[in-house]
């Protein structure tokens, strides 16, 4: 007879996206904003297919680097964070793993399991792995929220390409004055695209993540086009 082991944890949950999920959302949404919004602000300061196609290539150049870098640095000052607490905590297990067990067991009476049962599974914990259940239950530390700064910086920088591209796209293929409205017309409904995206991924209400972006978006878009326009003005 075939020995049966316990259930295998299939299930999928929204957690074990967050280390992608946050900086690919933030990248696509960044790249197609700041993208259409520099190339409407500079369409209605200087109308002109060349220079619209410029200014979108610049932007998603320089915003794809500028995201990667800067969530190469956040993520590092957090991947080092998490290491020193690590660190520290394996130093502690060193000098004095049965005053670690006792504060594992102190946690999970915390949580509400009689002290019998949370010394049992302090000492099955302690056994298998002691650091690890100290990083998981004490600081939070598991494999699914761990810091990856290279993983953050590539995802921003993709995502922020892939995002900025929309916005070129249109300006590419439509000329003349109507290029800005095909501009505004295509970055709105991409990111209501987007936003919907991110709110089944990151298992959000639909409605309220797509008319957030959409918004927020539209008054980017509005503001700075009001500043290409006054600098029209003041230049013409």
């Amino acid at each position: 007879m075939a020995k049966i082991g316990p259930p295998k944890h299939g299930e999928g949950h929204f957690l074990t996206r967050v280390g992608w999920l946050r900086a690919a959302v933030l990248g696509a949404n960044d790249g197609l904003l700041s993208t259409a919004s520099l190339m409407v602000g500079v369409a209605v300061a200087a109308p002109g297919s060349s220079q619209i196609v410029l200014t979108g290539v610049a932007g998603i150049a320089a915003g794809a680097m500028a995201m990667a870098a800067g969530e190469y640095v956040s993520v590092s000052s957090q991947a080092d964070a998490e290491k020193s607490d690590v660190e520290r905590e394996r130093l502690e297990h060193l000098a004095d793993p049965e005053h670690e067990k006792r504060e594992l067991i102190g946690i999970y009476v915390d949580r509400g399991l009689p002290i019998a049962l949370a010394e049992q599974v302090a000492h099955a914990l302690s056994e298998t792995d002691a650091l690890a259940a100290h990083l998981r239950d004490e600081l939070g530390i598991s494999e699914h929220s761990i810091a990856r700064p290279t993983q953050a910086a590539i995802a921003s920088a993709a995502a922020f390409v892939a995002g900025g591209i929309i916005p070129l796209l249109a300006a590419l293929f439509v000329a003349g004055a109507s290029a800005i409205w095909a501009i505004v017309a295509v970055a709105i409904a991409a990111l209501a695209v987007l936003g919907a995206a991110g709110a089944k991924a990151g298992g959000a209400p639909l409605a309220v993540a797509v008319t957030r972006v959409v918004i927020f978006g539209s008054l980017a878009m509005a503001i700075t086009a009001g500043v290409g326009r006054i600098f029209h003005i003041a230049t013409g």
